[in-house]
């Protein structure tokens, strides 16, 4: 039987938790075993949330919890089998093998058989879930046999098999706050049975408030921390201020797991989009913090000069392109200079997406309408057979009673020629910054092959 197995059949299981408890970490020995003691998570937790309403009614069926470590995924799955008074069995979804889910199995029956419990299995690292093992275990967690609670911090649209995510609830855990860390390490100082409340011992708010920071909202790390500066500190009395605190908790790094790559350049692109260069350059600096590659956070910005600001300044691109080719030469530490700069330029320039709407609808209309043939006077000489009327092409080329107008001998520049075969608009400029002028422009442009047309 698995260690993380919880069986009533087994006399000695309770003098074995004893002994491990006396060893166990505080982390460990604080996790919360109820609901009411859960901090955090009140967005699927709380009075009349989906996971709440599930618990309360017994109606837990697989599910999958995702998100950064420390966010009470393992704790939530022990919570919940408490909660429904169900069976619980831990394993690690990376060391499983067939003969154990086999195993597993046929222990939920005869528990089911026996004493009318189902059974939680709780898979840590889901995403590793080989396709044999699901084809061991799905069926019977098809039919009811077995609850799957798997914890994974990846995403699991992208890491774990659709077998497993067409049969499970997703629930994504986000980091606690600092108050809400805060109020876990109060608790375990507090508490005598499984924390230090039987010691002397002395907690500034400047403690508190350097592993709140310090932990990014992981309450294992923070707890870590704090057991760090107890057992460190010598007999009692024991008094840790903000320096202690300091000293127990390693360096503070950004929390980048997870969907961390994909969340942060999210950030960064809206944060330009919305000109806030502040915002702009925070998410950057905390890319870079977690080693991000300059060079993609150059491409991106290369991208959102097109897309976000356009003509609206056409110099944008080209300072994103300066940019990028900056990056690529000097490199980091100094690359985040560049990167500044222009990610301060771009969230500042007047915005217009409308080079990207137009190149976006004529591109379904190629995807989804009719192809639009090549107008016969447009197309190339060497490979249309187009009778050249004057100047090898360029003046006049007539065929079949279509002509191609040169544009440079039409009043103005523009003729009264149609260049795609049909009346269709796209690129819409907006009133705001360079493309006011191109707006005008090409409603001057609109107006005057519309009257050249109708002189024909």
């Amino acid at each position: 039987m698995s260690a993380g197995s919880r069986d009533s059949s087994d006399l000695w299981a309770p003098a074995r938790a004893a002994a491990r408890s006396r060893v166990e970490p505080l982390a460990v020995r604080m996790r919360p075993r109820s609901l009411s003691e859960l901090e955090g998570q009140s967005h699927i937790v709380g009075q009349g949330k989906l996971l709440r309403r599930m618990i309360d009614a017994d109606a837990i069926t697989s599910l999958i919890l995702h998100g950064p470590p420390g966010t009470g995924k393992t704790t939530l799955a022990e919570v919940i089998a408490n909660a429904t008074n169900r069976r619980f069995v831990r394993e690690n979804a990376a060391s499983v093998g067939v003969k154990r889910i086999r195993e597993i199995i046929e222990n939920a029956d005869r528990a089911l058989a026996d004493t009318g419990k189902r059974t939680i299995l709780f898979l840590d690292e889901i995403h590793r879930f080989t396709k044999a093992q699901q084809d061991v275990l799905l069926a019977d967690v098809e039919r009811g046999l077995i609850t799957l609670i798997g914890a994974t911090t990846e995403n699991p649209l992208f890491s774990v098999n659709s077998a497993l995510i067409s049969r499970s609830t997703l629930f994504r855990l986000e980091p606690l706050t600092e108050a809400e860390v805060i109020r876990v390490l109060r608790a375990a100082v507090a508490d005598a049975e499984r924390g230090y409340g039987k010691l002397d011992l002395h907690v500034s708010d400047d403690a508190f408030r350097v592993w709140a920071i310090k932990s990014e909202g992981d309450a294992r790390r923070a707890l870590t921390a704090l057991e760090v500066a107890v057992l460190s500190s010598g007999k009692p009395p024991i008094v840790i201020d903000g320096q202690v605190a300091e000293d127990s908790i390693q360096a503070k790094v950004a929390a980048y797991g997870d969907d961390g790559h994909y969340d942060a350049i999210s950030a960064m692109i809206k944060s330009v989009r919305g000109s806030d260069p502040d915002a702009a350059v925070y998410w950057i600096a905390r890319m870079l913090d977690a080693g991000e590659d300059p060079r993609f956070l150059a491409r991106r910005l290369a991208i959102l000069a097109s897309e976000d600001v356009g003509n609206a300044d056409p110099r944008s691109v080209m300072i994103a392109s300066a940019c990028w080719e900056l990056v690529e030469r000097i490199g980091m530490p100094e690359a985040r200079i560049t990167l500044g700069q222009c990610a301060t330029y771009l969230a500042l320039a007047p915005k217009s997406n409308a080079a990207y709407l137009a190149m976006e609808a004529a591109l379904a209309d190629v995807r989804e309408g009719r192809v639009q043939p090549v107008p016969v006077f447009l197309r190339d000489k060497n490979t249309s057979p187009i009778a050249d009327a004057t100047g090898e092409g360029k003046r006049v080329r007539t065929v079949e009673g279509e002509t191609y107008e040169y544009s440079h001998d039409a009043e103005g520049g523009v003729s009264g020629q149609g260049y795609m075969g049909v009346e269709k608009r796209y690129y819409e400029p907006k009133e705001i910054g360079a493309e006011r002028v191109l707006r005008e422009r090409l409603a001057e442009i609109r107006s005057m092959r519309e009257q050249k047309r109708k002189r024909r």
